[in-house]
């Protein structure tokens, strides 16, 4: 329905990497506007684990070390029995963390609100991703703002930027890492020659060479986003002849 508007424009802090197709779908150039104060996020380094259970052991150890340092922490989750099932190991270690996801949508607004209170563990699914400014107190500021932890890339990088988007709001401090594994939906659909090979080089403790974290992530994600764009292209190309098939007389709309 974008292409019947008569005037079209928006604005996203996500965007990177998708210029081209906006410009071939709605003839929409983007430009890039500076960010009112300089950016003090800081990136850990990617982590990967050779299966699940290594990093949800690896996972509950940094919510815990972070919330010993009363540090507020956002978890990403990609379902929503993952975010709940996180909860349930965050409680039996002691800890209550807060659970926003498809369930809790009537008290989403009082959970990011408390979510940058000192050492509040938030635990969500991409819901956490939207336009949502996440206070922070003094105390947080000083310690060095949100922490947020991704535990599953998704099959497109702007809904993890939407997640990583919600620390070092307007100029405030944070942090984000990921932490994934080899048996994460993305790398087995996409990049299991790569898993194949990284498994068999995995660390006793079950973590991968960090060298080839990013090398994994790229080619997944990368050929999941092109898929979803041939989709994509293929649909606006079906619209486009089912429009001119019912335009009797003159143009389209």
């Amino acid at each position: 329905y974008f292409c019947r508007y008569h005037r079209l424009a928006g604005a996203s802090g996500t965007l990177q990497g998708v210029q081209g197709e906006l410009w071939r779908t709605y003839g929409l150039p983007c430009i890039t506007v500076p960010t009112r104060l300089p950016s003090r996020l800081d990136v850990a380094p990617l982590r990967h684990f050779a299966d699940a259970p290594a990093r949800r052991a690896a996972l509950l150890a940094e919510v815990l070390r972070l919330h010993a340092l009363r540090l507020p922490v956002l978890v990403g989750t990609r379902r929503l029995e993952d975010s709940e099932a996180l909860a349930a190991d965050l409680a039996r270690a002691g800890l209550a963390a807060a659970v926003l996801n498809a369930r809790q949508t009537a008290h989403e607004a009082a959970v990011v609100a408390a979510a940058g209170q000192p050492g509040r563990i938030t635990v969500a699914t991409n819901m956490a991703g939207r336009g949502t400014d996440i206070l922070l107190t003094p105390e947080v500021k000083a310690a060095g703002g949100l922490h947020v932890i991704l535990t599953e890339y998704h099959d497109s990088a702007r809904i993890d930027r939407q997640l990583y988007g919600r620390s070092g709001r307007q100029g405030d401090p944070g942090s984000y890492e990921a932490l994934v594994s080899l048996e994460d939906e993305l790398f087995v659909a996409h990049a299991a020659r790569l898993v194949a090979w990284l498994r068999a080089r995995t660390a006793p403790d079950g973590e991968v060479d960090r060298r080839f974290g990013p090398l994994l992530r790229r080619l997944a994600q990368g050929a999941a986003e092109a898929q979803n764009a041939r989709i994509r292209r293929h649909t606006v190309d079906s619209d486009n002849r089912m429009e001119q098939a019912l335009a009797f007389a003159g143009r389209g709309e």
